[in-house]
């Protein structure tokens, strides 16, 4: 009997030893979530330091993950701030500086390589949920760019129908909320906006757990107008403005569960950020609540001040973005697509003239210059802990915040832009205006200003 046993298990290793080795199978790369806010400040998280606004699923993803303290957007304004995510350069090199209106002819043209284009090369089911906000003629189109859908807004919520602080403005038609091409609500009903992103999201995700995929989630909120589904009215000590904030937390935290759910969660990235700083003034619509709070920081959306342009980011994806690390190395929305591209293994064309570093190899110590434009001109520089504004009559909405000097600061020793040292470093104001010199002939000659 024994002998018989012996030689099953002789039999059994011989069919095993002519059998060819199975090939490992290629792991799955992994998926990437960016969700964007619009005009969300940088003191707005409880992660940041609010104490009036509830977020604790972004306070737990960035205990998680990792919080950057001294991320810039491209712009102080949403459509170039957008250009500057996608396509991994400076907006204005792509012709894009004012924000496009429903009136505007132009956008960002499709020649263009996008961040979704090289999702999609790579294999990647694509998706564009929320405001896209960078053209809205039928060439600009996000399907245009590299997405397999859309679900959203053209442009901002304030865009397109009549308004309080303009009686004599005449909207072509009411906001549209599109699937794809197609117009699905018109009027939108704003108040459902986050929850129905938030179910396409999820439906998207689910849809694709099978491949890789890229989900570009620029919300519509906290822009202006206000608005917040009946399940979270009131729910903020912050009023209706914290009300909206703390909706996007919880829509944050359902796509996490969701990926937690369909087992996605540890081959997923997911990066929260917004386009630019909080508006931080008095509401326009409804009561004269504030939007925002842009503390510890000094000015708001719309001009160069930190305020404007320096942003909450927090990122988590295993392997790549954990830790529970706080980041304090100055980076920019540019860094992403080469960050993406290190990631998927994806071979950037070599004649793409990239304004970004990859994140995960930045050295702390190399000192990195970013400029910023204001509309379409050059209106500031940081380079290392220093920045420098140009002197202008810098005025939003017709609020005048002139300052007839240049301003040079000290960002490592004042965050909030207090104490202007050009008097005391001319030497150093005169070294950084000639940075902003050289990188505007480094990019010249830049393309017609798309309008």
């Amino acid at each position: 009997m024994k002998n018989i046993y012996l030689l099953i298990l002789l039999a059994i290793w011989l069919v095993q030893c002519s059998q060819p080795p199975k090939e490992e199978e290629t792991p799955k790369p992994p998926n990437v979530v960016f969700i964007y806010a619009d005009d969300l400040g940088y003191g707005d998280l409880s992660c940041y330091g609010s104490d009036s606004i509830y977020t604790p699923h972004l306070d737990a993803l960035a205990a998680k993950g990792i919080r950057y303290t001294d991320f810039y957007s491209t712009s102080p304004i949403c459509s170039p701030s957008r250009a500057g995510l996608m396509t991994g350069q400076y907006p204005i090199i792509n012709g894009i500086g004012p924000v496009f209106f429903p009136h505007s002819k132009g956008g960002l043209n499709p020649e263009t390589f996008t961040m979704a284009e090289m999702f999609k090369e790579e294999g990647y089911a694509t998706a564009c949920i929320g405001k896209w906000h960078l053209g809205h003629e039928p060439q600009f189109h996000p399907l245009n760019h590299g997405f397999d859908q859309f679900f959203g807004l053209r442009y901002s919520n304030d865009m397109d129908w009549p308004v309080p602080w303009n009686p004599d403005y005449k909207p072509k038609q009411d906001l549209a909320l599109y699937r794809d091409t197609t117009i699905i609500d018109q009027p939108v009903y704003q108040s459902t906006l986050t929850q129905r992103y938030t179910a396409e999201a999820i439906k998207f995700v689910a849809k694709n757990q099978e491949k890789p995929f890229f989900l570009y989630w620029p919300h519509t909120f906290p822009h202006e107008p206000l608005y917040v589904s009946a399940e979270f009215k009131g729910t903020s000590k912050y009023g209706l403005y914290g009300d909206v904030v703390q909706e996007l937390d919880n829509s944050v935290g359902e796509l996490l569960k969701a990926l937690e759910d369909l087992g996605l969660a540890e081959n997923t990235i997911v990066v929260f950020s917004s386009d630019n700083g909080g508006r931080v003034v008095p509401q326009r619509w409804g009561n004269r609540e504030p939007t925002g709070s842009n503390a510890p920081l000094r000015g708001r959306k719309q001009t160069t001040f930190e305020g404007g342009i320096r942003v909450p980011t927090i990122a988590y994806g295993k392997g790549y973005f954990e830790g529970g690390q706080v980041n304090n190395i100055p980076s920019i929305m540019c860094d992403w697509l080469p960050t993406f591209a290190s990631i998927i293994d994806y071979p950037l064309p070599e004649d793409l003239a990239l304004n970004g570093e990859n994140l995960l190899t930045l050295d702390p110590n190399k000192e990195r210059d970013f400029f910023f434009y204001r509309m379409d001109q050059l209106n500031s520089v940081r380079s290392g802990d220093w920045k420098l504004k140009l002197a202008n009559p810098d005025r939003v909405r017709g609020e005048p915040m002139p300052h007839p000097e240049d301003l040079l600061f000290n960002l490592a020793e004042d965050i909030g832009e207090q104490e202007n040292l050009a008097l005391k470093h001319p030497e150093k104001v005169k070294e950084l205006k000639e940075k902003m010199a050289a990188f505007e002939q480094s990019i010249a000659p830049l393309p017609p200003l798309q309008k």
